[in-house]
């Protein structure tokens, strides 16, 4: 599912294959300052640019490969990934939980054929019933010096990231709206139009929620578990970037007339590495947020949605014998390699 060439040639797009399909083309280049030490002529004379990166690099030029393995009609759980350029892998997430989340133990109770006890709310019966509501589920690590980032420099950033979660997964107006600005603004000049190319696919569900026509969710507020990270790195250009790297999994109830627990739930997993670049490094034009790589893995879904990037309820799919384990659907430590139901 991923782009891992040690070479730093912009990946090229897959050939098809069923049940994938390519995503769209790298965005046009965007001009940088030279990085300290830069030696050697610009291209044309004029402000120094490097070209422009695929599949979820600075440019968010994505490459969405979404794997659909049809099994019934509808209801299921599919894997989208943005895969990495220049050498840069994008692995499935295996985080450690969250912090003050209880460890995995393998010692659980053997599954029995005991019918689940009556669900009376959306996320009774399942994980999700003890995660955070909302926006409380993001929480923020401590902002601290990190590399040339000033500690400043480094809460700017962690408070863009979680606007744009926010936005991206939670507000309701943007999932339900045709209109992807209110989330594209919140972006760098340069990676406007990359991220636009991307709503107008359908690549853009490895990162932002949206509903698909009709579809819509119970007055009760998505649960949300995760947590944050950041790091100060360098691109292959020497583009000195403050990396900060997102892993949560957002549940979403649906109305249903089901009462087996889990049933009116979507669940949505993902990981994303959204990058600042140093703002001495580039222009101003290209100073804020970029996306650099994303995957995202949904279940219970409208696998005819989900084919167009859409959210809707499937019908149930945790815990069936070609579905994915309920416990690891929704575990933000558990891998994004999990089953294929659609």
């Amino acid at each position: 599912m991923t782009d891992d060439r040690p070479d730093s040639t912009p990946p090229r797009h897959p050939a098809p294959t069923p049940g994938h399909r390519p995503g769209p083309p790298a965005g046009p280049e965007w001009p940088r300052q030279p990085p300290p030490g830069a030696v050697g002529p610009r291209r044309d004379g004029g402000p120094r640019s490097w070209p422009g990166r695929r599949s979820g690099s600075l440019l968010t030029g994505i490459t969405a490969l979404l794997l659909l393995a049809f099994v019934g009609v509808v209801g299921g759980a599919v894997l989208v990934s943005m895969p990495s350029a220049r050498g840069r892998p994008v692995v499935f997430p295996t985080f450690g939980p969250p912090s003050g989340a209880p460890a995995p133990t393998s010692g659980a109770p053997a599954a029995t054929s005991a019918a689940p006890p009556r669900a009376s709310g959306p996320f009774d019966g399942t994980p999700a019933a003890a995660f955070p509501q909302g926006e409380a589920g993001i929480v923020l690590p401590a902002a601290k010096r990190t590399g040339p980032f000033t500690e400043k420099q480094v809460a700017a950033a962690l408070k863009k990231v979680r606007k744009v979660l926010v936005t991206a997964r939670l507000d309701r107006r943007f999932m339900t709206d045709d209109d992807p600005e209110p989330l594209v603004r919140q972006f760098a000049r340069d990676a406007r139009a990359g991220l636009r190319k991307a709503f107008a696919s359908d690549t853009f569900a490895a990162y932002a929620t949206r509903l698909a026509p009709g579809a819509r969710l119970t007055a009760d507020q998505p649960r949300v578990q995760g947590r944050i990270s950041y790091r100060a790195t360098k691109d292959d250009d020497g583009i000195r970037i403050l990396a900060v790297t997102t892993n949560f999994v957002w549940s979403y109830a649906f109305p249903t007339s089901s009462t087996v627990p889990g049933d009116g739930l979507v669940v949505v997993h993902d990981t994303v590495v959204w990058s600042v670049p140093h703002p001495d490094d580039v222009e101003s034009s290209s100073t804020g947020l970029w996306i650099e790589d994303a995957n995202s893995y949904a279940a219970n879904v409208d696998c005819a949605a989900y084919d167009k990037g859409l959210l809707d309820l499937g019908t149930h799919s945790f815990d069936g014998p070609d579905g994915p384990d309920l416990a690891a659907v929704f575990d933000p430590a558990a891998t994004l390699d999990l089953p294929d139901t659609c």
